[in-house]
């Protein structure tokens, strides 16, 4: 399993990443005050850095006790995604629709547009993320 440190450091690059992408998209699309717009953005990386420290944690010990490992494949790493933004979905609904002064329902609508772009950047990222910081375990298999 991952170690604390390594964990922080993949939640930090994941966030600070994605910030630089997410931010000037929301600035482009949106017509809301830019400081309205980083306070969702950024707020909503805060959030989603302590929800992918405990979510991430807590899978890869459901993944060691059901399968032996924490090593992903494809199919893992999907409901991995999904689940991650669905929780990550219910916390941050509200938050936007009061930042941005706006209802439920336009508060879901944009929170499913930036959920569906972490879900695709969540999958990437973390399959780059694993080969560049592979585990131990995992190098076993390959030899």
């Amino acid at each position: 399993m991952r170690s604390f440190k390594d964990r922080l450091r993949h939640a930090l690059a994941f966030e600070i990443l994605g910030l630089m992408i997410i931010t000037p998209l929301a600035m482009l699309l949106l017509h809301h005050p830019v400081a309205q717009l980083g306070i969702v953005t950024v707020g909503s990386a805060l959030v989603a850095m302590l929800w992918v420290g405990i979510y991430n944690w807590l899978f890869d010990m459901a993944k060691q006790r059901l399968h032996g490992g924490t090593e992903k494949g494809w199919t893992a790493r999907v409901v991995h995604a999904v689940l991650f933004e669905i929780g990550l979905l219910s916390v941050l609904l509200p938050l936007i629709a009061y930042v941005l002064q706006i209802s439920i329902w336009q508060a879901l609508l944009l929170d499913i547009g930036f959920a569906l772009f972490y879900m695709v950047y969540a999958f990437v990222f973390n399959w780059g993320y694993d080969r560049l910081f592979p585990l131990p375990e995992w190098q076993k298999d390959q030899v």
